[in-house]
């Protein structure tokens, strides 16, 4: 694999996880800045948002996928045809942490790969006493064993949703001309959290 990332003009973000952990929230958060509380079932949503960026056109495709159905040819279709990965849990539901960690074998399988550019996102940020995945564990597998990002965050109270669209256009080698774009785009959104996980290691515009 070459050191050297090169510059592409799109890219294709895909979302996967169990039912009702917030992936359609997380993207809706970072798309409409808006907040639905109540869980819809979704089968398979793409949404394309196109940036001018130094003269260029950079398209973004980011591909909703299905926790409630069961469709393994779609789902291995979505993976064949992504750039990056956001595999979603919520950290107040153990077993769709459980799904998570088959999500990844599948990638790998399927991407023949041994590190895909995967972003482990832990919702409900906000579910406090309801807890069921440390922070500590989830941290350790995805950061030392898998090698991967991992990142928690509160769609609900937009939390961190920024942070995981930016590490994912980074691991989809599209940082330098679409980052300014979205700290453009997302100029309203707070340049800091006043507390923030410990994984998080940046959060602001400054990164981009």
């Amino acid at each position: 694999m070459s050191l050297v990332a090169k510059e592409k003009n799109h890219v294709r973000l895909v979302f996967l996880g169990a039912a009702g952990v917030g992936k359609t929230a997380l993207i809706r958060r970072f798309l409409m800045d808006t907040f639905e509380p109540k869980h819809r079932r979704t089968v398979e949503e793409l949404h394309s948002k196109e940036y001018e960026v130094s003269g260029a056109t950079v398209k973004v495709e980011i591909l909703d996928t299905s926790g409630s159905y069961s469709f393994p040819a779609m789902r291995k279709l979505s993976i064949q045809n992504s750039d990056a990965f956001a595999l979603v849990y919520a950290v107040d539901d153990a077993e769709s942490f459980e799904s998570v960690k088959s999500l990844r074998e599948e990638i790998l399988e399927v991407k023949e790969d041994k590190f895909p550019p995967i972003v482990v996102v832990g919702n409900k940020a906000e579910s406090g006493s309801e807890r069921q995945v440390p922070v500590e564990d989830a941290l350790s597998l995805v950061e030392l064993d898998w090698n991967s990002r991992f990142v928690e965050t509160s769609a609900k109270d937009n939390e961190n949703v920024l942070e995981v669209f930016r590490e994912l256009l980074q691991q989809a080698n599209l940082p330098s001309r679409l980052s300014p774009a979205l700290c453009k785009r997302r100029e309203t959104l707070p340049k800091e959290q006043a507390l923030r996980p410990p994984m998080n290691k940046t959060n602001s515009c400054s990164v981009c």
